[in-house]
C-alpha cells in the first residue's frame, strides 16, 4: 500500500523561507561579483607588455638562450622562436614577454621567393617586402589570429604555417595570408633589418594581431601606447 506522509505546514513555510533567503545570497554575491568587475582597475601598461616597438632588438624566447640575440646563422625555414627586447625609461634592456602577442617568430627564404599576396576571402593581408632583409629573412607573430594559439610550421611544408588547435593555414611567403581553416586575417608581419649583427625592428606589426576586432581598433591602441610610452 501507498503511504502518504502529510507535511507540517510550518516546516514547509521554513523551506520556502530558506529558500528564498538563499536564492536573494546569490543574486547578491553575483551583483557584488559584477560591480567588482565592473570597478577593476585600467589596464596599466608597462615595458614589457607593449607591443613590439621601433629600434626593439630579437631575442630568444626558447628558455635555453632567453634573452640572447638571434644570429644570421641561426636562421633557416623553420621559424626560430623571438621576443622583442627593447629599453625602459631608465635605459635598462627589458624583454617584452608579459604581452603574449608579443610571441614572434622569425624566418629566413630567398628573397626572391617572397610574392605580394593574391586576393583572397581575408581582408587586410599585407606583405611588407621593405621590411624583409635583404638575406631573406621575414618576422611574423607567431600567434594565430583566430583563438589565440602558437602556431609552429606546417610538419609538412616550411613555407606555411598550420595551427593544429582549429586547422587554420597560413601561407609565409603571402604575407602569411590565411589559405585554410577559420583564422579571420592574415598573421601580422613585423618589418626588420640588419643593423651590424643584430635584426632590429622597424615598426611594430603591420596588421592587427590577436585580441583586435579590427584595424581601427589597433590603430587607436597604438596612439594610446605612444601616448603612453612617450
Amino acid at each position: 500500500m501507498t503511504r502518504y506522509k502529510k507535511q507540517d505546514p510550518e516546516i514547509t513555510r521554513r523551506k520556502f523561507i530558506n529558500a528564498a533567503l538563499g536564492a536573494g545570497a546569490a543574486v547578491g554575491t553575483v551583483s557584488l561579483v559584477t560591480t567588482l568587475g565592473a570597478a577593476k582597475p585600467a589596464f596599466r601598461l608597462t615595458p614589457d607588455k607593449a607591443p613590439p616597438q621601433p629600434g626593439d632588438i630579437l631575442v630568444h624566447a626558447d628558455a635555453s638562450k632567453e634573452g640572447q640575440p638571434i644570429k644570421m646563422s641561426e636562421l633557416s625555414e623553420q621559424g626560430v622562436s623571438a621576443w622583442p627586447m627593447g629599453k625602459d625609461k631608465d635605459g635598462n634592456n627589458v624583454i617584452r614577454k608579459a604581452e603574449p602577442n608579443n610571441q614572434l617568430a622569425v624566418f629566413r627564404f630567398e628573397k626572391d621567393r617572397f610574392k605580394a599576396p593574391e586576393e583572397g576571402g581575408h581582408a587586410h593581408v599585407v606583405l611588407e617586402l621593405d621590411g624583409i632583409t635583404d638575406q631573406g629573412v621575414v618576422v611574423y607573430s607567431s600567434i594565430c589570429t583566430h583563438a589565440g594559439c602558437p602556431v609552429p610550421n606546417d610538419p609538412n611544408d616550411a613555407t606555411k604555417l598550420f595551427c593544429g588547435c582549429h586547422s587554420g593555414q597560413y601561407d609565409l611567403l603571402q604575407g602569411c595570408k590565411v589559405i585554410g581553416g577559420p583564422p579571420p586575417r592574415s598573421m601580422p608581419q613585423v618589418p626588420v633589418e640588419m643593423k651590424g649583427d643584430q635584426l632590429v625592428l622597424k615598426d611594430t606589426f603591420v596588421t592587427a594581431p590577436f585580441g583586435f576586432l579590427n584595424e581601427a581598433d589597433w590603430e587607436t591602441y597604438l596612439e594610446q601606447v605612444k601616448e603612453i610610452l612617450g
